[in-house]
Order: structure tokens, then C-alpha cells, then sequence
């Protein structure tokens, strides 16, 4: 398949990150977890977020998400998500099939949450006619492109705290997020308020394998039950362990991260030459959403697949990756222009 613009999932591995695989993959080491890489992994993401951090490894990020979610929830809680949020749209219901809540779902703007937007679902507590709101989950990188600052992501943590409440985190995109507000990971996470974190790298070059982080070691009291019983105790976990050891060494996830968010603001200067286009949302990581004319999709997709956002609008959302060139964005603007001039 030609390069395209459809997701960050459809690029390949690194070839540092394949690599460390390789490497890995040779004698014998104790499955499930008790091998060097994956306790140097975990080692290495405490030195990040701080020593009381508990760590867990998963296959991918639904998975993630579930078990961060099923580790500070009952099934009479609700959780509060935006429309647009992954664990609303894009898990086919894993999240309420295995935490058995109820998601609630809010009208973002730009694709973030505010407290005033979720004010309306905090009700109910102690009643138990009412699901029992527990969570409020947040992306970022959000699902419009859009990251939160450090300040919307405090207000956030501070209302659901008062209320007895998590904040959980869904971090597919972790890392186009600390490059796009240049700041370490904890800065924005644990030091905000932050509970529970997926931290994902498969989007940004590694092959699969996601962490979940809690910040708070008294919410794991029962997520390693969880994780076996929700089949994400992967046996071989080395190889998601040697493939962080890769992604954190010389600031690979950075390079990588900043490498796709600058294709992206090139591929956004380069629409804003073509006034046809409209882009629909600020460009903040690596994602651009844009409406198109009708007429050029289809034999637009033919040449450069990706996927459209929203039909009615003829919206399209366009995704860079860390393989992403500036000549595929040259050659992808240049068969637009000619398009739409024919």
C-alpha cells in the first residue's frame, strides 16, 4: 500500500524499535513479565512519572483504557467521556462490556472537555436510583487534533478530586502531546492531577504494546486480576518491554513525535495555499481535519487513502506519522491543486 493520511496505525515500526525486537529475541528468559527488559521498562517509567508509580503492559490501547478504567470502577459507576472520545466511538463497547458502567458522553469543543460541559452529569451521588459518576476521561492528544494545556487538564483533576472522583487519561497520542506543549510527560500528567494513564507508543512507531500508569498505588489493589482475566497479560512481555527501552533511548518517542507534528504543520501551511480547502481545526499535533470538495475525494483517496471524519460536512481527517516525508506531503497538496483545477 502507497503512504497515505488515514491513521498513524498504518505506519510501520521504527527500525531502531525493530531492532531492540530483534535483539531481544534470543535464549530464554521468565514469561509474564519477571525478564530484565520488561523490569528495566518499568524502572525507566518510575524514573519519569516518579517511584510510587505502578506499571502495567498491555497488547494495545483499548485494552489500556479497560483495564485502567476496571481498576478505580464498579459496574454501578458512570464514566464521562466527550462524544468523540475513543472509548465512546472506536471500541466496539469494551470499556461498558468490561467495566459494566455507564458512559456518559458530553459535546466537546475543539474536542476538549471543561468543567462547565460536564457540570450537568455530576449528580446523583449517594442516590441509588443514579449511576455513580467515578470518572472523567479525557485524550490527548484529543480525537480533533486539539491538546489540552496544563491548566484545563488541573481544572479538570480538581473537579473530579472535590467530587470523589478520577481523572483518567487516554495518552494514544502521549507523545506528539509533550512535544506540542514542550514539557516531560509527568509535567502534564501526574503533576496536573492525573490518576490513571494509557500511555501509548504503537501510533508513534513502536509495533504494539501500551503501559497503563497509576499514580496513586492504592487504585491497583486488584488490576493484576483484572489484567489476566481481560487477556492483556501478554507471556512474552519482553518484547513490549524491549520496545520501550528503544522508544525512550535518546528520546526516540520525541524524535519521532516531532518529526509527525511538523509534517503536519507543513501539510496545513501547504493547504492554506489552496482555498478550496478549509481546515476545521487548529493543528496542534499531528492531525489535520479539513473539508474538501466532494468531487476529489474519491479519486483523492485512490492515490493517498484516509478516511473521512465527517460525510455530511465532506470532512476529512488527515494523520502524519513518524515515516511521513516532506515530499509525500508535496506530491499529496500538488494532486490537490491539480484536481481541483482540471
Amino acid at each position: 500500500m502507497k503512504k497515505g493520511f488515514a491513521s498513524d496505525n498504518n505506519s510501520g515500526i521504527h527500525p531502531a524499535i525493530l531492532k531492540a525486537i530483534e535483539d531481544a529475541n534470543i535464549g530464554h528468559v521468565v514469561g509474564y513479565g519477571d525478564d530484565r527488559y520488561t523490569q528495566k521498562a518499568i524502572e525507566i517509567f518510575k524514573e519519569k512519572f516518579g517511584g510510587e508509580t505502578e506499571v502495567f503492559f498491555v497488547f494495545n490501547g483499548t485494552g489500556a483504557n479497560v483495564l485502567g478504567l476496571s481498576s478505580v470502577t464498579q459496574s454501578f459507576n458512570s464514566i464521562i467521556c466527550a462524544e468523540t472520545a475513543h472509548i465512546q466511538e472506536d471500541e466496539c463497547g469494551a470499556p461498558e462490556k468490561f467495566t459494566g458502567c455507564k458512559l456518559l458522553p458530553v459535546n466537546p469543543v475543539n474536542g476538549k472537555l471543561s468543567p462547565e460541559s460536564i457540570q450537568h452529569h455530576l449528580k446523583g451521588f449517594d442516590f441509588e436510583h443514579h449511576s455513580q459518576p467515578k470518572v472523567i476521561s479525557i485524550s490527548q492528544v484529543t480525537e480533533m487534533g486539539t491538546v489540552y494545556q496544563p491548566n484545563e487538564i488541573v481544572a479538570l483533576a480538581d473537579l473530579a478530586h472535590k467530587n470523589n472522583m478520577f481523572l483518567h487519561m487516554d495518552g494514544a497520542r502521549l507523545a506528539n502531546a509533550a512535544v506540542a506543549l514542550n514539557m516531560d510527560f509527568r509535567e502534564f500528567t501526574k503533576n496536573c492531577g492525573v490518576d490513571i494513564l494509557s500511555f501509548g507508543g504503537t501510533k508513534n512507531g513502536m509495533m504494539m504494546g501500551e503501559a497503563v500508569l497509576f499514580f496513586n498505588p492504592e487504585l491497583i489493589k486488584y488490576t493484576k486480576y483484572i489484567r489476566k482475566q481481560s487477556m492483556q497479560l501478554y507471556s512474552k512481555m519482553r518484547f513490549i518491554g524491549a520496545q520501550f527501552l528503544a522508544y525512550f533511548e535518546n528520546d526516540l518517542w520525541k524524535q519521532n513525535a516531532s518529526h509527525s507534528n511538523n509534517m503536519a504543520r507543513l501539510l496545513k501551511n501547504e493547504l492554506a495555499k489552496i482555498p478550496e480547502i478549509k481546515i476545521t481545526q487548529p493543528v496542534e499535533a499531528n492531525g489535520v481535519f479539513a473539508i474538501v470538495p466532494s468531487e476529489i475525494i474519491a479519486p483523492l483517496k485512490e492515490r493517498f487513502f484516509f478516511y473521512m471524519w465527517n460525510d455530511a460536512m465532506s470532512e476529512v481527517r488527515w494523520m502524519t506519522s513518524f515515516d511521513t516525508t516532506e515530499e509525500d506531503i508535496y506530491e499529496f497538496t500538488g494532486l490537490i491543486k491539480n484536481m481541483l483545477s482540471s
